[in-house]
């Protein structure tokens, strides 16, 4: 599974970008059922999120969904922050 994190907007209005792949991964199934449930609770439109915000567009295998700060949740939040960290 292919999982892409597409953050903009913010306080400087920077981009940042981070992809993870998880074939091969020891941890494949927990990044699959947080990247499921993050797809299963996402916009198809992005939402107006609030000034100076992050918004947010994941996809997963080429399916996307967007969600906004501050009304992320759990799952949304603990895999963006997981993908940036973490991905190339």
């Amino acid at each position: 599974m292919r999982i892409r994190v597409s953050r903009t907007g913010g306080f400087a209005g920077l981009s940042r970008r981070g992809e993870i792949d998880t074939a091969g991964r020891e941890d494949a199934a927990d990044w699959e059922s947080l990247a499921r449930s993050a797809l299963a609770e996402g916009a198809g439109s992005p939402p107006a999120g609030v000034p100076d915000g992050f918004r947010y567009t994941i996809t997963v295998d080429g399916r996307s969904v967007h969600c906004a700060d501050p009304d992320l949740t759990e799952d949304q939040r603990t895999l963006v922050s997981r993908v940036l960290r973490e991905g190339a």
